[in-house]
This record gives structure tokens, sequence and C-alpha cells, in this order.
């Protein structure tokens, strides 16, 4: 627990702020009443929640801290930046062009107790306490510090980001973000008097204040490539791109990616984009194979290189391959902070959940029969083109084999190919990138039949995954039916007698013919 009276170095600024205001008041007394506190006015603290902008030239001036609340009595560490360029705020209202808002999150006023504002005493109490005040044990670091805290007023932030409390009684209040997005790294809490010095009239008090604290939004994107992939086993590579949390320090982030059954991991690569390098030792990847999951953890030396890097990106690249047919679809979880870790997804405060990209894998049957009955005993291969179909080259492999033959019933199932229609996540067409048009070649004949003269196109789709036969494949009888003599038939023998009585007959007709010549 901290000493409000052991850390004077850290209070030397704010208390010369203080000083700087009693002085102030007391000079101007004689002069006018108008400088004074009235005691029984109300003002209001109105919240203005935005995206912290991308830096420019470093870290966002909204998330390194120690800024205060840049007025009296503010706390340190508070992120209350009220633009892009990281100026501390002054109670005012100012320009937020080209910010973004950010609606539903949920913030609580807590009024400090016994700090009376409408005196020098009161504000000498608040720059001693500023002191001691711990954005990251706020509540014990001012409980600590003798003081307590009133019951506690929420808002939540409409669509323009404001969440406005009003009638509130001169004093010191602790702001807090008491629930927000998943994905979002909350800013830390902070203390602001009611009323300040008007920035624009150094002789007035702003009993309407207005904050401005960013918050560090993470998105995510999870895409898949499967385009060159044909058949069970081939890569299909799975990219998570992750954004940086955009503060100075980040106290935990990972990415996990519960994988599909039907996927096998391979292989798993880390890094950020832009060609910015990461070290083994900034990171680390565990696998469970029970649950098939993936998860990347960012170390000590990682978190800092990723604070330094918050312009870019972690890019996560998970090669899988597929081992059963399916549609299979795949997301990932981005933890963006420590305290997302405990949070369940899709409650406030969690982890980001990506898109959910898919890969879709089926199998086409065939019949083979000869118009009417089934056919045993022939083969087939596989092809992805017409010119390897053509010089039967490169057929695609199939549970460790390229050809494939008919069972008893004349079936067969070509098990394992990507849906035709389906690559990189979407629908495609005939012609365009990533189709597959498979060609279906015969390479053995049933007994009695002639082989298929040409590749039978076909496509893989939802359609023909489904229970049933997608193709009937009719062969026709040898010589198209026609009956060839054979060897040793009826029809070769009467040739062969025929053929034995003309040339008996022609002996006969020789020898006559000499009988008569050698009698005359």
């Amino acid at each position: 627990m901290n000493n409000p009276f052991t850390r004077r170095g850290l209070r030397v600024g704010i208390a010369a702020v203080a000083a700087a205001t009693v002085a102030t008041l007391g000079l101007a007394l004689p002069a006018s009443a108008a400088p004074l506190i009235d005691p029984d006015q109300v003002g209001s603290i109105t919240v203005h929640k935005f995206e912290t902008p991308e830096p420019l030239g470093g870290n966002n001036g909204g998330n390194n801290g120690n800024n205060g609340n840049g007025n009296n009595g503010g706390g340190g560490n508070n992120g209350n930046a009220l633009s892009g360029t990281g100026q501390p705020g002054d109670g005012a209202l100012t320009d937020t062009t080209g910010l973004t808002p950010l609606p539903g999150v949920t913030f609580q006023v807590q009024q400090v107790n016994t700090i009376d504002l409408s005196t020098n005493a009161g504000w000498a109490e608040a720059s001693e306490l500023s002191g001691v005040f711990d954005a990251a044990d706020a509540e014990n670091s001012i409980t600590g510090a003798g003081y307590t805290l009133g019951a506690g007023s929420s808002q939540v932030t409409n669509a323009a980001g404001e969440a406005a409390f009003t009638g509130l009684p001169v004093g010191l209040y602790l702001v807090q973000e008491t629930g927000y997005p998943a994905g979002v790294t909350p800013a830390a809490p902070f203390l602001i008097t009611v009323p300040l010095t008007d920035p624009n009239n150094q002789n007035a008090w702003l009993y309407d204040v207005h904050v401005y604290p960013k918050n560090a939004v993470t998105a995510a994107e999870k895409t898949v490539t499967d385009s060159a992939s044909i058949q069970l086993g081939d890569i299909v590579t799975w990219t998570i791109t992750a954004d940086i949390p955009n503060v100075a320090t980040i106290d935990g982030f990972k990415i996990v990616d519960p994988l599909d059954a039907k996927l096998d991991l391979m292989s798993t690569t880390v890094e950020l984009s832009g060609g910015r390098v990461l070290l083994p030792a900034d990171y680390t990847v565990t696998f469970d194979e029970a649950t098939n999951t993936v998860t990347v953890e960012f170390t000590a030396a990682g978190l800092l290189k990723l604070a330094a890097n918050s312009d870019v990106s972690v890019v996560v690249t998970l090669d899988t391959a597929v081992n059963t047919i399916g549609e299979i679809s795949n997301q990932a979880l981005i933890y963006p902070n420590a305290a997302s870790f405990d949070i369940a997804p899709g409650q406030p405060g969690g982890p980001v959940v990506t898109n959910t990209p898919e890969t879709k894998w089926g199998a086409f049957t065939i019949k083979k029969t000869d118009g009417t009955n089934t056919l045993q005993g022939a083969q087939f291969q596989v092809f992805t083109s017409a010119a390897d179909a053509a010089a039967q080259t490169n057929p695609v492999e199939l549970g460790g084999q390229t050809t494939f033959d008919v069972d008893a019933e004349g079936g067969l199932t070509l098990y394992g190919l990507r849906y035709s229609d389906f690559a990189n996540n979407q629908t495609v067409a005939a012609g365009e990138a990533g189709f597959i048009q498979y060609f279906l070649v015969e390479t053995k004949a049933p007994d009695g039949f002639e082989l298929l003269a040409e590749p039978i196109e076909f496509t893989v789709t939802a359609a023909t995954t489904a229970a049933g036969v997608d193709l009937e494949v009719v062969n026709v009888p040898s010589n198209a039916g026609f009956i060839l003599p054979r060897t040793g038939g009826v029809g070769t023998g009467l040739l062969y007698l025929v053929g034995f009585a003309l040339l008996a007959g022609g002996a006969t007709f020789l020898i006559v013919s000499r009988r008569r010549k050698q009698q005359a």
C-alpha cells in the first residue's frame, strides 16, 4: 500500500500547479469574486470515447501515459489525449474530426470523499493524492491514501461515443471503464476535478468538463488459400492478420486457433507485416493435440517489440492438410491484453473473433454399366486438365493410388477432391481462377467391352458429394457389337471344304485330260 507522503518527487509538477492556483485565487480575491469557486454550483463530466488513431512518428500521445488530465488535480496515465497529436486534455470541447467514435463502452464515475475543492486546502489534498495515484490499482491507491469513494454512477457511450454525467457537485472524481467491447484495450482509470480552470478564460472556472480517453481497438482477419489444392493431403493455408494494440504498454497478446478435426497441422509461421523482424524468443507456439488447437503467445520481449511496432500487424500462417471430406470452416481468437485471457469469446472485454473462411472437399460417384446391367473389371484415372488426360500424365492421387477399380456392383466413388466451384473462400465459375474441371479416363475396360474413346468431364460440388450416383458410365460391346468370324468356327470350316472340293475337282480334271491325250 502506498504512503501518500513518500513519493514527493512524483508530485512536484502537480503540486506546483496547485500552488499556482492557490496564488492566483489569493491575488484575485481583492479585485473580484468571479474567479472563486461556487461551492453550490453543479457541473458535469462528458466522456468522448474514440479509437486511438495511428501513431504519428511514434507511440500515440493518448496512450503513452503520465500525461495527467492536463489540469489541476488530474491523475496520470489516463490516455486522455484530445487527438492523434497526443496533446493533453484541458477539459474544454475540442475538434475530433477524423476520429472514430466507440459506442458501447461503459464508464463509472465516483467522487473522492472529503476533498473539498471549494477550499485551497482541498486543492492541496488533491495534489497530494495525485502523487500516489496508481492507475493500475486505482481504487486501492485512493483508499490506501486514507480516502473513500462515493457510490458509482455508470453510463454507456452512445453512437457518437459520448457518455454524460450531469448534476455533479464540486469535487474530485475517479473515472473508470468498467465494460468495453471485445478486442478493445481500455484506457486506464483517471482522476478529474469539477471544476477546472477554464483554458479559454483563465480568470473563470469550467464546471462542464469534457474528457477524451481513447481505446486501442484490435481488429483481425482470417483468410484461406486452397486454389492450388486438389486432393486430400494437399496443403491448405490459413492466414491470420491481427492489429497490434496502439498502446505504450502491452501486458499480454496471444492468438489461438482451434482447428477443425478434418485438418492436420503441418507448420506454423509467425511474423510482422511490413518486413519487421520477429525472433524465436519473441513468442511461443504450442499445439494441443487433444483439441487440435494452435496457440501463439508473445513473451515479455515480444510484447515490448509489439508495442514498438503498433503501426503494423501480427501475421500467423498455418499450413494444414485436409484429412476428411467436408465443408471445413475455421476461425481464430485474438486476445489483445492480459485481461482478455480470462474472458470467454463473445463477452465484453474478451478476445476478437475473426471471420470464418471455408475450404470445401467432396466426392463424385460413378456407376459402370452396359446400359442395363452393371459391369465389373473397369479401371479409371482422374486428371485436372485435358492435356494431362490426353497424355496420361499427372494423374490425381487419392488414398495413395492413382488408378481406381470399380467394385463388384460396378460402383466407384472418387473420395477427397476439392470442390470445383469453390476456391479461396469464394464461389468460382468455370474459366475463373481456382475452378477445377476434372477429367475421367478409362484405363481398363470390362471383358468384352470397348474402352471409352475420350475423357469424361465432371465437377465436384455439394450436390455430387451427397449420397447417390452422379454419373452412369456406359461401355459398348467389343467391335460395337458386330460379330467377327472366329477361328475354327462353322463359317471357316465350310470355306475349307469348298476349297478342298475345288482342288480335288481340278486334280481329277487334269488326270482325265492327260489319259485322253495318251490314248489318242
